[in-house]
Order: C-alpha cells, then structure tokens, then sequence
C-alpha cells in the first residue's frame, strides 16, 4: 500500500493543485483533472475535505451529498471513493507539526474520519464555502498572514463542532446506542474482579471508537464528560460498598473499585461527596 508522507507527492498522485507550503495547504477539488478512484493509500498528515453534491458510481440511486471527510495519519483512504466527476469541493491539509503545534486550535473531530462523516445542509455548504473563500485568500498571499490563515481555519474547526451537534440531534437513536454501550461496558467492568480504574479509553476500545468521539456523543447526551460518567459510576459503586458491606474497611472498598492507593481513593471520595468514606458511611448507617 503506497505511504504518502508530504503535501506535494500526494497532490501530484490525485491531479490537485502543488501545495503552497510544507505544513499547510488550501485548495478545490477539480474533479475532471483528479484520481476518482484508485487502491487504497495512505497519508501521513491530516486532512480535511468537504465535497459538495458528491455521488459515488456504485450507488446511481443515491442522492448527491454534500460532507466533510477527516483523515487522519493512521487511516486508510480511497481517493474520490469511485466518485462521479460532478462534485465540487474544498480541502485543507495540515501536517503533523502544525497540528502539534497548534493544538488549541483543533478539537476532536480530526479523528472522526474512523467513524463518520458530516452531512451538511445547504445552508451549512454556503457558510463553509464562504470560510474556505477568505482562507485561499491568505493562502494564496504567500502565507504572509498566517497567523489570520489559522485564525480561519479555527472558524472552520468551530463551524464544525456546531455542526456535529446539530448532527448528533438530528437522529438521537443512533447516537443514544453508543451512550447505552458505554454505560452498559461500564457495569459489566465492575460485574468482575477489577484490578485497576477504568479510564475512556478502554470503553473506547470495547465499543471500537476512538476516545474523542465516545467522549464527544457521551458530553452531547449527558451533560458530563466520558471520564464525569465515569466517576459518577464509581461513586455510586463506593456507597453501595460502604453500606452494604459494612465488614469491608475504607482500603478493601477501595481495592474492589480499582484504585492502587487507598489514600487517593478517600481524596477523591471526598471530593465528589464532601465527606469521608468513613463519614458517609456513618451517616448512612445511621438513617438506616
């Protein structure tokens, strides 16, 4: 499988236009001049493409959408996905060193690329286009101002998130199994023996998502953050420990929760609940 490592070789393979600069590039797709299908391939930078009225050849029923596609490092890609030439398009790509420099300005969804796309309304197309129209503006000046260029690209990050969560709300069911999942990999973690604490991570590789996107759906749908569920869950366990085996002293229950140290679990009891184990347990004990 051919390894594209830099902005210029992979442009040259898919017909688009030579990239500007090593770390960042800007352009539209011109799809009679680009690869509409090929092997797979992967890039060894992160991509962000938006393909408006795009139809694949092997499905002619579908509808055209428009989309955004991430891709990332690690992730095998088809280009144009056996796409019909009538689509129309932007994409921006970013090198490694630019995204680990400038990671506040990205958020999660660059990883997104593993699971799904975003489907855009019209209005939603017209809003990005005209971001994309001022970033080839900045683009295109030699990278004079690259500090505005990024400052787009950051709106464009932002016009994303505000969009995934319209996504999210738009069909609650598919996105309310992924909660359910969660929490149903939490209980069963804590129906067998533990030796460790959990972390999202591993629910993320028991539901086969990355880490960001199970923390993304988890914070949309509850309010909380994946690692607050988390949490929460385990305070729950530490008073049904507390009062329901009272034979159990503050370090055995936390043992059976995962925690290696004792004293940090009754830091962190006490944190969430403003008492200690010892103190919740009395007053438990003692409205019972």
């Amino acid at each position: 499988m051919r390894t594209f490592t830099d902005f210029k070789s992979y442009n040259q393979f898919m017909g688009m236009e030579i990239p500007l600069d090593n770390d960042i590039d800007v352009g539209y797709y011109d799809p009679p001049k680009i690869i509409l299908n090929s092997q797979p391939v992967v890039v060894d930078f992160y991509r962000i493409s938006i393909k408006i009225k795009y139809k694949r050849k092997s499905t002619p029923d579908v509808a055209p959408v428009s989309a955004v596609f991430f891709n990332t490092p690690d992730l095998i890609i088809e280009p144009g996905w056996d796409a019909e030439p009538t689509y129309t398009g932007m994409y921006l790509q970013l090198s490694k060193k630019i995204i680990e420099e400038n990671r506040f300005l990205f958020k999660t969804y660059l990883d997104y690329g593993q699971h799904e796309a975003l489907y855009l309304t019209d209005d939603e197309v017209e809003e990005v286009s005209a971001v994309f129209k001022l970033m080839i503006k900045y683009y295109q000046s030699e990278i004079k101002h690259f500090g505005v260029l990024l400052s787009y690209v950051n709106v464009l990050v932002s016009l994303v998130e505000a969009f995934y969560k319209r996504q999210f709300s738009t069909d609650p069911k598919q996105y309310n199994r992924v909660v359910t999942d969660f929490q149903q990999s939490l209980i069963d973690y804590y129906n067998e023996p533990v030796k460790q604490l959990p972390n999202v991570q591993y629910f993320a590789d028991q539901l086969g998502v990355t880490a960001n996107y199970l923390g993304d759906i988890i914070k949309h749908f509850t309010q909380k953050s994946a690692l607050e569920n988390i949490h929460d869950f385990i305070i729950k366990r530490a008073k049904e420990l507390l009062v329901q085996n009272q034979k159990f002293n503050t370090a055995e229950v936390a043992y059976e929760l995962g925690f290696e140290y004792p004293n940090y679990f009754s830091k962190f009891f006490k944190k969430q609940v403003h008492l200690t184990p010892r103190e919740f347990r009395l007053q438990a004990i003692g409205r019972n």
